[in-house]
């Protein structure tokens, strides 16, 4: 394989999955072939990230590897969830959805999040395989760092002192969610 699909228009996951992928595949944008996002309409994770690996297929005759990802809050009974990036639209930035959330969650005990990724892959007319990779976590009771992308500046990883955001960029991805489930993929996917 010598060029992949990154089925993203998102800056920081196509950074991250690029990272993540052989140095030696040539990795493509869909903004460069001019292909906007499809609308996601799956329930899950799971089906989004099929969704659009289904749908950047048909553009292309390169493999497609796609991303649908997000914060689920126990105390806001697992939203954001697949809304995580619909939630920073509709409150104009991630930033803004954000506060929205710490707002929401000054008066809970129970700080408990996952940042969920589904990863699909798919060969041209082949079928899609699809993972799913978890990191549970606290949320912070404030924006802390800069770092990262999202929502990293209020999850703190289990067993960690600081957030995604305050993190180097290395550290983040050799440990989060994107790096569990891409762990998985490669068992399935040899030539990743």
């Amino acid at each position: 394989m010598k060029k992949i699909l990154i089925g993203t228009h998102n800056r920081g996951k196509f950074k991250e999955i690029s990272y993540l992928l052989p140095k030696k595949i040539k990795k493509v944008s869909p903004i460069k072939l001019k292909v906007k996002s499809p609308k996601e309409t799956g329930k899950t994770f799971v089906s989004n990230a099929k969704l659009k690996a289904k749908y950047f297929s048909k553009f292309t005759e390169l493999p497609v590897i796609s991303d649908d990802s997000g914060l689920c809050i126990k105390a806001l009974k697992g939203k954001p969830g697949i809304y995580s990036a619909r939630w920073a639209k509709k409150y104009g930035s991630f930033s803004s959805a954000m506060k929205f959330i710490l707002k929401k969650m000054k008066k809970k005990k129970n700080r408990y999040a996952t940042f969920v990724c589904s990863l699909s892959f798919k060969y041209p007319r082949g079928k899609v395989v699809t993972v799913k990779g978890k990191i549970e976590g606290l949320i912070s009771y404030k924006m802390l760092g800069t770092r990262g992308f999202g929502y990293d500046p209020i999850f703190i990883p289990l067993g960690e002192a600081i957030t995604f955001g305050q993190m180097s960029k290395f550290r983040k991805i050799n440990m989060d969610h994107r790096y569990i489930a891409y762990k998985k993929l490669k068992r399935k996917i040899k030539i990743l």
